[in-house]
């Protein structure tokens, strides 16, 4: 079997769905692990390091045209977690980590029916995340809820703009007291 064709590799790089964005998300992963691949081409990249290539390659992917008006899936949001967890070092100025929180904003909104906005809108580094994204768990599933904070449950990075929207909504959303530690490690905030 011979390896994948430039054509093939850009060809996986463009999304015809959230299942193929999930996949073309796992080779920016490779490339983030390795500091190897067809994202890293024609740059100096080392291996477990996040740069602001990366992350404009995870952006380009989460808004291509087949996806746009889709929203965010578990995962996408579960290999965008990955990303962050290959990467022992971040060179992109916060562009991730603001993508990662508003992802998992736009995923948690979508999974509990609330209306979210496209995702070139949601995604955009100009676009405040407070314009869009659920403030109170009043209407955001519990479910969504613990899901996402077992995902950042013991991460050696913490993405403390996510761990704050979470933080607020699970406040918000008046579980009781018990559950919260177990739910979100509080040291990360």
């Amino acid at each position: 079997m011979s390896a994948p064709t430039t054509a093939e590799i850009t060809s996986a790089l463009q999304p015809s769905c959230c299942q193929t964005a999930a996949h073309a998300l796992t080779i920016v992963r490779d490339g983030v692990i390795t500091g190897e691949g067809p994202t890293t081409k024609g740059r100096i990249h080392f291996s477990r390091a996040l740069d602001a290539d990366d992350a404009a390659w995870c952006a380009r992917i989460l808004t291509a045209s087949a996806v746009v008006h889709e929203p965010l899936s578990r995962a996408e949001i579960e290999v965008l977690f990955e990303i962050s967890d290959a990467a022992a070092e971040r060179t992109d100025d916060g562009r991730f980590d603001d993508l990662l929180a508003k992802a998992v904003a736009h995923h948690a909104a979508s999974e509990s029916g609330l209306p979210v906005p496209p995702r070139t809108v949601a995604l955009s580094p100009d676009t405040d995340i407070e314009s869009w994204a659920p403030t109170k768990a009043a209407n955001v599933d519990t479910k969504v809820l613990e899901w996402i904070a077992s995902q950042m449950r013991g991460k050696r990075h913490s993405n403390q703009r996510l761990a704050a929207l979470v933080a607020t909504l699970i406040g918000v959303a008046a579980l009781p007291l018990a559950q919260l530690p177990g739910m979100l490690d509080m040291g990360m905030l």
